[in-house]
C-alpha cells in the first residue's frame, strides 16, 4: 500500500493566546473549508503553531515551503488566500507585511523584527504543532535527554551546564549549573526539580508562549534535570490564569509518557522521571521559590526564612532544584551543541540570549529573543519598530512591577544583568514596557508600588506596611496634595524597605519609585511645586480646554463625550464643563484638529 503524499504547501497559524483572541481558530476552520471546498485539502494544510511573537499583527500565517508572511489574516480572507496563493501560486500582496518606508515584505525572514534576532528558547516558534511530540522529536527534541542518559553521568551534565554559563532566566540570575550542584550534593530522598511557570508581571507572557508554544522543550530540560540532581518527580507551577499552557502541557506530559520519555525507566536505562502540573491561585509572591513550594503543599504561600536554601530543605523539607519556564527551554540546546557554543553568545558576565515581553508604546508588540548584551535601542526601535504616533521614547520600564525604569538618554545601556542593575532597574523575568512622552512617570510608580502593595504576603512589616505608606504618598503627590520634603520621605523609605524586607518582592518593590526620582525628579518637583502634571496625565492637576482659533465647529467632541461635558451648539465653538469633566481624553482622541488642550 503506497504511503500517502505529502502537502506541498503547510500554512503555519499562530494559535497562541494573542492570535487566538484575535480569530485564528475561526480562521483556521475558514482556511480548511475552503481547502475542502476545492478538494485541495491533501495538498495544503493548516498546522496550529504556538506563538510566532508578532502579536501585535495577528492573527499570523507563515507559509512553508516558501516562509510567505501574512499579518492580520481574517477568516473572510480565506478564499482569496486559496485561490491565489495555492491555486495559482502567488501572493496576497494586502496581507503582506509593510514597514515604514519600504515595500511589501513577503519573506519572514526579511523582516526586522525576526531578522534581528537570535533564537535559542524561540527555536521551534512558527515551525512546529504546538501539540505534537512527532514534530518536537523532527526538531531535535528528546535528543538531548537521549545523549545524556547514553553518554553522560550526572556529574557530566552538571559540569556542561556549570561551562555554559547558564544563569537563571526568572529574575534573579543566579548560575544554574551551581544550583544543580548544590542539590546533587545532598543525599536525603525524594528530591525534586520545580518549574516555576507563575508568571505576574504586568506585561509578562514570556514564559506563557514557551509553555503553550512548545511544552516538550520544558519537559526535557526538567527530566535532564532531574536526572543531574537524583530526583524521580517534578512539579510544573502553572497560573490557573493560563488554561491554554496547562492544556497543552498536560497533552505533552501524556504524550512523553506515551512514547516512554517520561515515566518508569526511560528510554530502557533505568532513570524513572514523572512530572505533574500545580495550578497556582495567581498570587504574584508564589514566584518567588519557597513561597512557591508552600503553594504547591497546600500552605499559604508565603517565603520562608532562609537558610537552609531549597537545594538542601526545599518542597516538603527534601531536596529540591527550582528554575523557572525559560531556563529549563535552553537546556536542550546546550547538551546538544555543547557549553562553549552557548557561552559564544552574550557577555562575559551574561552568556545566551534572554527572551523579552515587548509592550506599551512600541510599535511592534511582541515576543523577542535578543543575545544578552543588545542594546535597548536596538531593542525597542530596531526590532520593536520604535514609539508610534510620532512621539518620544521617554523611558522603559524593566524587571516587571520591582524593576526600575530606564530614560532615554540611557537608551544605549546593554542589556545584561549587570548592565540593568547599574541602571537602578534588573533583567527579572523579561518584560519591558515601553512608555512614550504621554507618560507621567510619577503617576507610573504609584502604578506599580500599588500593585506591590496588592500582591504582599504580608510576612514582613517593611513590605506590609511601608509599601502602604508609599503608596499613600504617591496618591497624594498625583492628586496635588504633595509637600515640599517628600521626594526625600520616598527616597530614605524606598531605601529602608528595599534593605530590610524579607523576600525579593519587598526587597525591590520600590524600584520604580527610586528610579523615577533618580532620573524624573523634575516631575515630581513640579507635581509638587507647580501642582502641574507635565505629562498631562493627573486628573486632578489638569482641566481640558477648547481653543477658539482651532475649533471646527464640528460636535465630534460633543457626540463622544461620555460624561456630558462638552458644550456645542451647531456652527458655534464647543466649551467644556470642568465641573463635568471627567479627563477621560475622549474628546482629544476624536478631535481630528488638535482643537483641545
Amino acid at each position: 500500500m503506497s504511503a500517502k503524499p505529502l502537502p506541498r504547501m503547510q500554512f503555519m497559524l499562530c494559535a497562541g493566546t494573542g492570535c487566538i483572541a484575535s480569530g485564528s481558530l475561526d480562521l483556521k476552520t475558514a482556511m480548511e473549508r475552503e481547502l475542502k471546498k476545492r478538494n485541495l485539502q491533501d495538498e495544503a494544510v493548516v498546522v496550529m503553531t504556538g506563538c510566532n511573537g508578532f502579536c501585535a499583527m495577528g492573527p499570523i500565517m507563515a507559509v512553508y515551503p516558501d516562509g510567505i508572511f501574512y499579518n492580520q489574516v481574517k477568516p473572510e480572507h480565506a478564499p482569496l488566500i486559496v485561490e491565489e496563493h495555492v491555486l495559482k501560486g502567488r501572493v496576497v500582496p494586502q496581507l503582506l507585511f509593510k514597514e515604514e518606508g519600504k515595500d511589501q515584505i513577503p519573506l519572514m525572514k526579511d523582516i526586522g523584527f525576526f531578522g534581528l534576532q537570535r533564537v535559542i528558547v524561540l527555536r521551534n516558534r512558527g515551525l512546529i504543532d504546538a501539540e505534537s511530540i512527532d514534530d518536537y522529536i523532527a526538531r531535535d527534541g528528546y535528543a538531548a535527554l537521549g545523549k545524556v542518559l547514553q553518554e553522560m553521568s550526572p556529574e557530566d551534565v552538571i559540569e556542561e551546564i556549570k561551562k555554559s554559563g547558564l544563569r537563571g532566566r526568572g529574575g534573579g540570575g543566579f548560575p544554574t549549573g551551581l544550583k544543580w550542584e548544590e542539590c546533587r550534593k545532598y543525599s536525603s530522598f525524594p528530591k525534586y526539580t520545580v518549574c516555576n511557570g507563575d508568571e505576574g508581571d504586568p506585561g509578562a507572557f514570556m514564559d506563557r508562549s514557551v509553555m503553550e508554544g512548545d511544552p516538550h522543550s520544558v519537559l526535557e530540560g526538567m527530566a535532564i534535570s532531574g536526572y543531574a540532581i537524583g530526583a524521580e518527580k517534578g512539579f510544573i507551577y502553572v497560573r490557573a490564569e493560563y488554561p491554554l499552557a496547562i492544556a497543552r502541557l498536560q497533552k505533552a506530559i501524556d504524550d512523553a509518557k506515551d512514547y516512554g520519555l517520561l515515566g518508569a525507566n526511560i528510554l530502557d536505562k533505568g532513570f524513572d522521571f514523572d512530572i505533574e502540573i500545580y495550578p497556582g491561585a495567581g498570587a504574584f509572591v508564589c514566584g518567588e521559590s519557597t513561597a512557591l513550594m508552600y503553594s504547591i503543599e497546600g500552605k499559604r504561600g508565603m517565603p520562608r526564612i532562609k537558610p537552609p536554601r531549597s537545594a538542601e530543605a526545599g518542597l516538603w523539607n527534601q531536596p529540591t532544584n527550582l528554575n523557572n519556564v525559560e531556563t529549563f527551554a535552553n537546556i536542550n540546546p546546550i547538551i546538544l551543541n555543547g557549553s562553549d557554543w552557548f557561552s559564544s553568545i552574550g557577555t562575559e558576565g551574561s552568556k545566551g540570549t534572554k527572551v523579552f515581553a515587548l509592550t506599551g508604546a512600541v510599535t511592534n508588540v511582541g515576543l523577542v529573543e535578543v543575545p544578552m548584551g543588545t542594546s535597548l535601542k536596538q531593542l525597542i526601535f530596531d526590532i520593536g519598530g520604535g514609539i508610534p504616533k510620532k512621539r518620544k521614547f521617554k523611558a522603559a520600564q524593566m524587571g516587571g512591577p520591582s524593576g526600575g525604569c530606564i530614560p532615554a538618554d540611557m537608551v544605549d545601556v546593554a542589556i545584561d544583568y549587570e548592565s540593568l542593575i547599574e541602571a537602578g532597574a534588573m533583567m527579572g523575568s523579561g518584560g519591558v514596557v515601553v512608555m512614550d512622552n504621554s507618560t507621567c512617570m510619577v503617576d507610573t510608580a504609584r502604578f506599580f508600588v500599588d500593585f506591590c502593595v496588592d500582591e504582599s504576603c504580608g510576612k514582613c512589616i517593611p513590605c506590609r506596611e511601608g509599601l502602604k505608606v508609599m503608596l499613600e504618598k504617591l496618591t497624594d503627590i498625583v492628586e496635588g496634595r504633595g509637600e515640599e520634603g517628600d521626594v526625600e520621605f520616598l527616597m530614605e523609605l524606598g531605601q529602608h524597605i528595599n534593605d530590610t524586607s524579607h523576600c525579593g518582592l519587598g526587597k525591590s518593590a520600590a524600584s520604580p519609585v527610586l528610579s523615577t526620582i533618580r532620573y524624573f525628579r523634575h516631575e515630581y518637583d513640579a507635581h509638587i511645586r507647580e501642582k502641574h502634571c507635565p505629562a498631562l496625565v493627573c486628573p486632578s492637576l489638569i482641566d481640558f480646554v477648547v481653543m477658539e482659533e482651532k475649533c471646527k465647529k464640528c460636535g465630534l467632541c460633543y457626540r463622544n463625550c461620555p460624561s456630558d461635558a462638552i458644550i456645542w451648539e451647531k456652527k458655534q465653538v464647543a466649551r467644556i464643563d470642568t465641573t463635568k469633566c471627567t479627563r477621560c481624553r475622549t474628546c482629544i482622541q476624536n478631535c481630528k484638529f488638535g482643537a483641545i488642550r
